[in-house]
């Protein structure tokens, strides 16, 4: 966990920073995937396993299957970021790409893993991934004390879901908020429909969360727990990702600044001077981008 006087001061609030971009493979993602892997039998870890991901997911259980010793099968887009490519593949994991705009991820996981035996790790819509995402709010708790609210990105839901069950667990009362790319509002606008809403898939910079639908379990979740969904731009990224690196020395990816990018932008006003948490969700980018992202205006 990490504090800033600075970050503090510009958002008139008390800040506690989940630094999950210092997390083994650089991701909160690898604690539902160890998790998930970890559930497994004998038998469902001898036939391997398949997964899909543009890449944080795809590392994890990589990584995961690498450490139980698991054969490991992931479904990543052409295009993905190379870092992330490159980080799959040296856990030792076989990597299929597919046409994001032509296919299916998970459909075509899905005949892989039926045509190998294999169990599917889904990437957020499933208990034992939203439990082992839980446990970093658990930490977060544990090191800074009470707080008044949790901020945390949303893309599928499995964070913010297990977030939300760790953190209700110990204080009903903490507010629970998530935060969304502003082209890529499936969330918030399925939570205000009452509904799981699907759209196209986004184009934003934040790789990580470009999912188009909730989650099943994951929306039923949120719609008990998650107090409200706020949405950041691009440039509110860049910013927050440059703000992380002047003045805290933190390198973070585009989706692992969301929560940051909310409180920097001061869109949960409500929050002023309280104790608020902030799940900084991952740090792989590749450091060319990195430093165009940070250094430009979009």
């Amino acid at each position: 966990m990490v504090t800033s006087r600075t970050l503090d001061a510009r958002a008139g609030a008390k800040i506690f920073l989940k630094c999950e971009n210092l997390q083994r493979m650089g991701t909160f993602k690898f604690r539902g995937a160890y998790n998930f892997i970890a559930s497994l039998s004998p038998e469902e870890r001898a036939r391997g396993v398949v997964a899909f991901s543009s890449g944080n997911h795809a590392q994890g259980v990589a990584l995961a299957a690498q450490l139980f010793g698991v054969v490991a099968t992931i479904v990543m887009p052409t295009g993905a970021p190379d870092v992330k490519v490159a980080a799959t593949r040296q856990s030792g994991a076989e990597i299929v790409f597919y046409e994001r705009e032509r296919a299916n991820r998970e459909e075509v996981a899905s005949e892989l893993a039926a045509e190998s035996g294999a169990t599917l790790v889904p990437p957020f819509d499933d208990a034992r991934i939203v439990a082992g995402a839980g446990t970093a709010a658990l930490e977060l708790l544990e090191d800074a004390g009470t707080l008044d609210a949790i901020v945390a990105p949303v893309g599928g839901g499995g964070l913010i879901s297990g977030t939300s069950i760790a953190a209700h667990a110990l204080d009903a009362s903490t507010a629970i908020y998530g935060v969304e790319p502003e082209r890529g509002d499936d969330f918030a606008r399925s939570l205000q429909s009452g509904r799981r809403v699907t759209i196209g898939v986004p184009e934003t910079i934040a790789d990580g969360l470009q999912t188009v639908s909730p989650g099943e379990l994951t929306f039923a979740i949120a719609r008990r727990h998650v107090r409200e969904i706020v949405t950041v731009s691009d440039d509110e990224l860049c910013e927050a990702m440059r703000f992380a690196f002047e003045r805290m020395k933190l390198v973070v990816e585009p989706s692992g600044a969301a929560a940051l990018a909310a409180v920097l932008a001061g869109k949960l006003p409500e929050l002023a001077g309280k104790r608020i948490g902030a799940v900084i969700s991952g740090g792989n980018v590749d450091a060319a981008r990195y430093a165009a992202l940070i250094s430009a205006r979009l």
